[in-house]
């Protein structure tokens, strides 16, 4: 039986994909230990180029996990630590007067870039959340008047503390839907166990 060939291409991008993401994975899997549910998430992001919302306490390998993505295929990589006080103007960017011309230019915030971790995104207050909200929607910023696209690919890896721990707020529902997944991260897992306890300990101290 003849096999069209439009699916021939398709098997064979298929299987070419699929290589990639093995490779990736096992590359990711060098660096981080134990999280391969978080490295599932990012992949999966990737993949279905949308954004994540992870519930977790900090020291579980967020910031590394993405950075090391983000190496693996070649694109910007930034991290912003949401705050309080934290304003839109230090996400987005704001207008920079030139004294030289007499002109306002735009100064670009760090939310320009490929991959953005936004880590414990629950304490920052409601108009910084809706800054990051458009550019997580529209995959455009704007910056005074002026409204610029963001780089493809473009993808939010957010991170919040659980609700009940001290200046944290709950999220608003359009913030939610904006993550086309989620998820809890898992504090330990047995192979981080064994490793810090056994077999890794007894290497390192050879």
């Amino acid at each position: 039986m003849k096999v069209d060939p439009e699916i021939e291409k398709i098997q064979e991008r298929v299987e070419k994909e699929s290589a990639f993401c093995v490779k990736l994975v096992d590359e990711m899997g060098k660096v981080i230990v134990g999280q391969n549910y978080m490295i599932d998430r990012l992949m999966v992001g990737l993949l279905a180029d949308g954004h994540i919302l992870l519930e977790g306490v900090p020291g579980l390998a967020k910031t590394m996990a993405v950075r090391t993505l983000s190496k693996a295929i070649r694109v910007g990589f930034k991290r912003i630590q949401f705050t309080p006080d934290l304003l839109p103007a230090d996400l987005t960017g704001t207008m920079v007067f030139d004294p030289k011309t007499g002109e306002f230019h735009p100064k670009k915030g760090p939310i320009f870039t490929n991959i953005i971790l936004g880590d414990e995104i629950n304490r920052a207050p409601a108009e910084v959340q809706s800054a990051l909200l458009e550019a997580m929607q529209e995959r455009q910023v704007t910056v005074g008047d002026t409204t610029f696209d963001l780089e493809y690919p473009f993808m939010v890896l957010a991170t919040q503390n659980p609700i009940e721990q001290e200046a944290t707020y709950a999220l608003p529902e359009a913030q939610v839907d904006r993550n086309g997944l989620g998820g809890w991260i898992p504090q330990e897992t047995p192979e981080i166990v064994w490793r810090s306890t056994t077999y890794e300990v007894r290497r390192t101290r050879e």
